[in-house]
């Protein structure tokens, strides 16, 4: 390109680029066809003369991000790198909570109805969050431990309704009972049925999942070495909020649910968008297979677990959107 013409396609990319004017509107100023602007911007980023950089933050992966979202159909898909200094088979590295937090605060609207189910990665997550719309904030599933409730999901609760200025409903009950007549009792009880009133006013979730093996499942480890046998018979291979999945995302064990305080399947799938907070390698699998349970909308995880997500041949049959059961028919 000679000076007068690098003159020009620089005028062009400029009205186009900074001043946000059509390729009509320039080639009507310069006397040329739209054809000839869209010919010289083009030339001119072949030649650098323009360079279009694209950023985020440094722990986002842009790129496995929007290839996630695609590959299962959700919503939203966030990976965040994962710390250089992990280990290998960490799951749920901490940095998952805040970009978490981050995206509740764009997916919350003033009214809604936010629910959280109990989890490590929801518990660092309410932690950092610093912004929320006003909303009311209703706790789904029971605690891990009752003990620890109060530093737990409990908390978790409201330390998301006093960030949002909203009303918090949290359910001081174990997650696990010893037999369906106490869970039922449980539920009949004016706090937690209160609770589970607001289920289907639920309008955003956020829930963690685990999978089959001690110390990353919660429900694991709270069941009899004869119990976890059993369901590993069935196939068990992910867990999410006391609900039980094999590898192709189908339910098992539902027997559980009914000695369990959470929310049912049914009313999570008709819930809008519900966030899944979960990453390492040692959970891919589990994540691959919640995913396929149509149960989710969007996730957030890490560069380890969606290597291996990205790596399967049969990714989600039912893509998260269409919310499709893989019981039915």
């Amino acid at each position: 390109m000679g000076p007068a013409e690098l003159v020009q396609a620089a005028a062009m990319a400029r009205r186009f680029y900074l001043e946000g004017k059509s390729k009509i509107q320039i080639a009507e100023e310069f006397g040329v066809s739209r054809f000839k602007v869209a010919r010289v911007l083009e030339t001119a980023l072949e030649r650098d003369l323009v360079r279009i950089e694209i950023r985020v933050p440094a722990e986002l992966d842009a790129e496995r991000s929007d290839a996630l979202r695609a590959r299962y159909g959700l919503r939203h898909a966030v990976v965040v790198e994962s710390p250089a200094d992990a280990e290998a088979d960490t799951p749920d590295p901490e940095n998952l909570g805040e970009v978490a937090a981050d995206l509740l605060g764009e997916l919350v609207t003033e009214g809604d109805v936010l629910g959280l189910a109990w989890g490590r990665s929801t518990i660092h997550m309410a932690a950092a969050l610093h912004r929320l719309p006003p909303c009311t904030v209703v706790q789904l599933t029971g605690v891990y431990d009752a003990g620890t409730a109060e530093r737990g999901s409990v908390e978790a609760v409201r330390r998301a309704a006093a960030v949002s200025g909203g009303e918090a409903h949290p359910i001081y009950a174990p997650m696990l009972l010893p037999d369906t007549a106490t869970a039922d009792a449980l539920r009949g009880q004016t706090g937690i049925a209160r609770a589970f009133e607001y289920f289907d006013k639920v309008t955003v979730a956020c829930v963690s999942i685990g999978s089959w093996e001690a110390g990353i499942s919660t429900v694991y480890d709270m069941l009899t070495a004869e119990e976890r046998a059993h369901y590993e018979s069935l196939g068990a291979a992910a867990e999410m909020s006391a609900h039980l999945f094999d590898a192709e995302g189908r339910r098992i064990g539902r027997d559980l649910g009914e000695r369990c305080i959470t929310v049912e399947a049914d009313r999570l799938r008709r819930i809008p968008e519900v966030v899944a907070i979960a990453g390492g390698r040692r959970k891919a699998e589990a994540i691959g297979a919640v995913l396929r349970s149509g149960l989710v909308t969007s996730l957030v995880t890490d560069t380890a677990a969606a290597d291996y997500l990205l790596a399967e041949t049969t990714p989600a049959a039912h893509p998260a959107l269409d919310r499709a059961d893989p019981d039915g028919p």
